[in-house]
């Protein structure tokens, strides 16, 4: 990995997605005045690129224009059928897809094709100059399975760039998807693999409907040739940075290592962070910063730098775009960082709970796949 360089890859097009306003619901309630926004607005991302273009780190990002996937690039991930379905959509906008309550409006494929084609983007300088590279997208796509969408996913870019990074010769990939939601649609995308290594770390929200039957416990490690990768970390709310360190440290870690993989891709969302308005996990700019760190230290261990992060959620318009300063941070290896402007000490003193939970964690994952 070229030493103090993030490469960044952007398209504004990723802009036009609207997923309306009054929460989760496009239309209004009718017992409120004042609508708030849904929360997967544009305004997070602007956030992330001006923070990233204004801060002191700003000089160490390499800036790359991303562009729209072709539907051949988005079909080695997902059915033709399903990405016909969402093309189509837009012609009756806004609808919700799938029987989720994900909307596709007026703009979003334009959105979702220039997320995935700039993700593939990254992807690509990832593989041909061993460097760490970021596809600032939206919307997020970690829940979107091969054939439906779910929880605001509509395509899964993470799962485009893994599927074309096997298409162009990669042998192994590992994914560690730090949303603080478990990232069902790569799980299931890759349950059946050996070829793709997959965990998440995540609050324990289980099953959420048709859309979402994965729980993300510990007991889902695979099936057939994927038996024993698949990894789920369910972590209790209110974690914290102490039981994010210490979860990377001895689950994350040696489980990547194992694996020893020719490329790391990062499902990289903030919403794990102490302001959150999806997350109670309670990370601050430290805990994100200790992230990126890792997810650098491995890389270089093991895949030459290869190293592709792809944005996913973080909904607190501002303190998103902080920790994920804190994450480039971490991956370029500052020594001296930002000042966390909204510092709050939520961490627990002896979070003895979430302590206790990573290392039942770590002994059933262990038995499961037969380690023990």
């Amino acid at each position: 990995m070229p030493d103090n360089q993030l490469v960044v890859y952007w398209h504004p097009d990723v802009l036009k997605h609207d997923p309306g306003r009054g929460c989760y619901e496009y239309e209004s309630s009718p017992l409120m005045e004042v609508d708030e926004p849904h929360p997967e607005t544009p305004e997070r991302i602007i956030n992330i690129r001006s923070i990233l273009q204004r801060g002191e780190i700003s000089p160490l990002i390499d800036w790359r224009d991303g562009r729209h996937a072709e539907k051949d690039e988005i079909a080695r991930f997902h059915d033709m059928a399903y990405i016909n379905e969402v093309v189509n959509a837009e012609q009756s906008a806004p609808v919700r897809i799938d029987g989720s309550g994900t909307v596709v409006a007026t703009g979003t494929v334009d959105a979702v094709f220039a997320a995935a084609g700039t993700t593939i983007e990254a992807l690509n300088a990832v593989l041909a100059e061993n460097t760490a590279a970021y596809a600032m997208v939206r919307p997020p796509g970690h829940h979107a399975a091969r054939n439906m969408a779910d929880g605001n996913c509509i395509f899964n870019n993470l799962g485009i760039a893994v599927e074309t990074a096997l298409a162009n010769g990669c042998n192994k990939v590992a994914v560690i998807d730090w949303d603080v939601h478990h990232g069902n649609g790569t799980q299931s995308g890759f349950y059946d693999r050996d070829d793709v290594l997959t965990l998440s770390m995540h609050m324990p929200l289980g099953s959420w409907g048709e859309n979402h039957p994965e729980t993300g416990e510990v007991n889902e490690i695979g099936a057939g040739a994927g038996k024993g990768f698949n990894f789920n970390i369910p972590l209790p709310y209110g974690s914290g940075d102490q039981a994010y360190a210490r979860a990377m440290d001895e689950l994350v870690r040696p489980v990547i290592s194992d694996y020893d993989p020719e490329l790391i891709v990062i499902a990289c969302g903030q919403d794990a962070n102490q302001f959150d308005p999806n997350g109670r996990n309670l990370l601050s700019m430290s805990g994100f910063r200790n992230l990126g760190t890792v997810a650098r230290e491995l890389a270089a261990e093991l895949c030459d730098g290869r190293l592709l992060l792809c944005q996913e959620g973080g909904y607190a318009i501002t303190y998103t775009g902080f920790c994920m300063y804190a994450v480039a941070e971490g991956v370029l290896g500052i020594s001296e960082p930002m000042k966390d402007p909204l510092a709050y000490d939520a961490t627990i003193e002896e979070p003895d709970v979430p302590f206790a939970q990573i290392t039942r964690v770590g002994e059933v994952w262990r038995k499961l796949v037969g380690q023990t």
